[in-house]
Protein backbone atom coordinates (compact mmCIF):
# COMPACT_ATOMS: atom_id res chain seq x y z
CA UNK A 1 0.00 0.00 0.00
CA UNK A 2 1.29 3.38 -0.70
CA UNK A 3 2.24 5.94 1.63
CA UNK A 4 0.72 8.44 0.49
CA UNK A 5 -3.01 6.57 0.75
CA UNK A 6 -2.61 6.01 3.71
CA UNK A 7 -1.86 9.74 4.92
CA UNK A 8 -4.62 10.59 2.53
CA UNK A 9 -6.97 8.59 4.33
CA UNK A 10 -5.43 9.66 7.69
CA UNK A 11 -6.35 13.08 6.79
CA UNK A 12 -9.56 12.49 5.66
CA UNK A 13 -10.88 10.86 8.95
CA UNK A 14 -9.11 13.83 10.83
CA UNK A 15 -10.88 16.01 8.68
CA UNK A 16 -14.10 14.19 9.66
CA UNK A 17 -13.34 13.49 13.01
CA UNK A 18 -13.33 17.73 13.09
CA UNK A 19 -16.63 18.30 11.08
CA UNK A 20 -18.27 15.73 13.90
CA UNK A 21 -16.22 17.72 16.81
CA UNK A 22 -18.15 21.08 15.21
CA UNK A 23 -21.49 19.34 14.86
CA UNK A 24 -21.19 19.19 18.47
CA UNK A 25 -20.42 22.27 19.52
CA UNK A 26 -23.02 23.55 17.38
CA UNK A 27 -25.53 22.07 18.94
CA UNK A 28 -24.20 22.51 22.42
CA UNK A 29 -24.16 26.31 21.71
CA UNK A 30 -24.94 29.48 23.72
CA UNK A 31 -24.11 31.84 21.54
CA UNK A 32 -20.74 32.82 23.66
CA UNK A 33 -17.61 34.19 21.57
CA UNK A 34 -15.86 31.59 22.97
CA UNK A 35 -18.59 29.09 21.14
CA UNK A 36 -18.06 30.40 18.14
CA UNK A 37 -14.48 30.80 17.79
CA UNK A 38 -14.64 27.19 18.44
CA UNK A 39 -17.05 26.34 15.34
CA UNK A 40 -15.25 28.27 13.02
CA UNK A 41 -11.44 26.92 14.18
CA UNK A 42 -12.49 23.46 14.27
CA UNK A 43 -14.96 23.81 11.18
CA UNK A 44 -12.55 24.92 8.50
CA UNK A 45 -9.68 22.56 10.25
CA UNK A 46 -12.09 20.33 9.42
CA UNK A 47 -12.90 21.31 5.53
CA UNK A 48 -8.94 21.75 5.54
CA UNK A 49 -8.25 18.02 6.70
CA UNK A 50 -11.11 16.64 4.73
CA UNK A 51 -10.70 18.16 1.14
CA UNK A 52 -7.07 17.31 1.07
CA UNK A 53 -7.06 14.14 2.04
CA UNK A 54 -9.89 12.84 -0.50
CA UNK A 55 -8.08 14.56 -2.74
CA UNK A 56 -4.63 13.09 -1.91
CA UNK A 57 -6.37 9.57 -2.12
CA UNK A 58 -7.85 10.73 -5.57
CA UNK A 59 -4.95 11.66 -7.09
CA UNK A 60 -2.06 8.86 -6.04
CA UNK A 61 -2.16 6.51 -8.76
CA UNK A 62 -2.47 2.91 -7.48
CA UNK A 63 0.63 0.65 -8.11
CA UNK A 64 0.80 -2.96 -7.43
Amino acid sequence: MNLKRIFGALLTALGIGGLIYTAVVLTNTTGNTEDIKKLIIYGILGIVFFTSGISLVRTTKDES
